[in-house]
């Protein structure tokens, strides 16, 4: 599933489309995660895209009265592809057409979705949403507070998008073992310090992840079709019984709120 990392680094590839002029939406599926609107290519055609920007995992395309909202979903990923070039691949469901090139949205499992709006801060989908990981919002005072709030394991904290949005599975454990933070920790008994150890943490992961171009598993794939490096430096994510690479402990695995952990039992408290 594309994360923050990933939506970040898709914004940037496509970023090359601001300041011009969106022709036309064509729409081969509707059936996305919510209907795509019947109306959002009329709504749209002939706009200037003033500015892309990302919130949360969010692609948000804005004109000077409105915006596209779109989220990539569990597999959807965006392609740049030359307005000459006829090639279409099976789910490709959305095409987003400029002058010389397109946009094109393919998601195999069409949990992705893409909406036309006039105000995406109060959008019903955004507005509920956490702080933003890179923020300044986002530190210590922040999360210690919500940890006296909540008394779950601090993985499943901050992977709740209403604290903070982003943290996917991935960079959880990652920034987990960074800040020497079990999983399964309750939040409760987590530290002032250990909460600015941890938001740190999350911080180092997410820009590292973003300089990297994000994770590549099985679906990512940046926009200009480059791959993600970050998962040739993962410390403990998927390295199940392998050596931990500080004390050369076996990384185990655990599972938490139906989401598998991992962690280095020496390294972490």
């Amino acid at each position: 599933m594309p994360e923050l990392p990933e939506v970040e680094t898709t914004v940037r590839a496509i970023s090359k489309f601001q300041n011009k002029i969106l022709k036309e939406i064509i729409v081969h599926n509707e059936n996305l995660r919510w209907k795509v609107d019947k109306n959002i290519s009329q709504l749209s055609k002939n706009k200037l895209i003033k500015e892309i920007t990302r919130r949360a995992k969010y692609i948000l395309i804005h004109f000077n009265d409105s915006s596209l909202m779109i989220h990539l979903g569990m597999s959807g990923k965006l392609r740049i592809q030359s307005i000459g070039n006829n090639f279409f691949k099976k789910h490709d469901h959305i095409e987003l057409i400029f002058d010389k090139e397109k946009i094109v949205f393919n998601d195999t499992r069409r949990f992705g979705s893409i909406h036309f709006t006039k105000s995406f801060k109060n959008h019903r989908l955004i507005e509920n949403l956490g702080v933003e990981p890179l923020s300044r919002e986002f530190n210590k005072d922040y999360l210690f507070e919500i940890c006296r709030i909540k008394n779950i394991s601090i993985k499943k904290l901050i992977m709740d998008q209403k604290v903070v949005v982003g943290v996917g599975n991935i960079y959880a454990s990652e920034s987990l073992f960074l800040a020497k933070i079990k999983p399964n920790r309750l939040s409760k008994k987590i530290s002032l310090k250990e909460c600015d150890q941890l938001t740190n943490a999350i911080k180092r992961v997410l820009r590292y992840a973003i300089r990297k171009g994000g994770t590549t598993l099985k679906d990512f794939y940046s926009a200009d079709g480059s791959e993600g490096y970050f998962n040739l430096n993962l410390n403990v994510y998927d390295r199940e019984d392998e050596n931990c690479k500080n004390c050369k402990s076996k990384i185990k695995k655990v599972t938490i709120g139906q989401r598998a952990s991992f962690f280095c039992d020496s390294c972490q408290n």
